[in-house]
């Protein structure tokens, strides 16, 4: 069954959407450029329909976000899994260096930051200057920022993920959208998102956290835990601006793009709304049967 946009039905892949399509609000007609950059949860493809799915989207850079140590904590991570065949280059980019990486990374955050939207801004506020830190060799946001203000134009097609592709993903996927000059509250939008889309794995996840020994808070901090709720977005990108004036300020002062840069971005990024057609409203389903 399809789903409604921005959501893409990838079998295999669970949060997969574009976010492409989000309204300028400074430039009424204009559209972040569709088809471009694709974000999701892991990307553990285990169905010949889903693989062709991703074939046609012709994403050429899968960036993933997770640390060395996650991966090789997962029992279910397969790395045959994570390309498909011939057609992407699949990119290293941890958020987290090996130092900073922390088992159970909800736990910590809990204990360090709680549930409350002000937490959750500081822990995304911890994901972009871990992912920024001159000691990050992977240059994550760094990296992914340059794909997009390439002489390229439009840049190749990429997939952006992490575990679940809600909050590393959220933070990246929200500073992309910031700087196209999509309004906070579309970019939270885009962010809660996700909590429909992983609904069925929440409760899961919930009860994981509240069985785990570590974890002080009650059942409900856990459900908040694990939800992508508007406020948090909110509230991020509110610090972001309060501390450094603009997002513009914050990419430059983390030295991840120069003014020059976050042009070529936009000059990319952005497009009439009326030519900004998603490749998937071309698809015939039967043609993935």
């Amino acid at each position: 069954m399809a789903k409604s946009a921005p959501y893409i039905s990838i079998p295999g892949v669970a949060n997969f959407r574009d976010i492409g399509g989000t309204p300028i609000a400074s430039h009424p007609g204009k559209e972040v450029r569709r088809n471009i950059v694709f974000r999701s949860a892991r990307p553990d493809i285990s169905t010949s329909r889903g693989k062709k799915k991703l074939q046609m989207l012709a994403i050429t850079h899968t960036y993933d976000l997770r640390s060395t140590q996650e991966l090789s904590s997962s029992k279910s991570y397969d790395r045959s899994k994570l390309i498909w065949a011939g057609t992407t280059t699949r990119v290293s980019v941890p958020v987290f260096r090996p130092e900073e990486y922390a088992p159970d990374a909800v736990v910590a955050r809990f204990a360090k930051h709680g549930a409350s939207c002000e937490g959750f801004a500081e822990a995304f506020s911890e994901i972009l200057f871990s992912a920024s830190h001159v000691q990050n060799k992977a240059r994550p946001f760094a990296t992914i920022l340059e794909h997009l203000s390439s002489d390229t134009n439009p840049p190749t097609p990429m997939l952006i993920h992490c575990s679940l592709g809600k909050d590393r993903t959220g933070v990246i996927s929200a500073l992309i959208l910031s700087l196209c000059g999509v309004s906070d509250e579309d970019v939270a939008k885009d962010y809660s998102f996700s909590e429909k889309e992983l609904a069925p794995l929440l409760p899961s996840h919930a009860e994981k956290l509240s069985g785990n020994r570590a974890f002080k808070g009650s059942r409900n901090d856990a459900e908040i835990l694990v939800r992508t709720r508007k406020e948090n977005m909110l509230c991020f990108l509110m610090k972001l601006r309060k501390r450094y004036g603009s997002i513009e300020k914050c990419i430059i002062g983390h030295n991840l793009l120069q003014a020059d840069g976050i042009a070529r971005l936009r000059r990319n990024m952005i497009v009439d709304a009326s030519k900004n057609h998603s490749i998937v409203d071309k698809w015939d389903e039967e043609d993935f049967a």
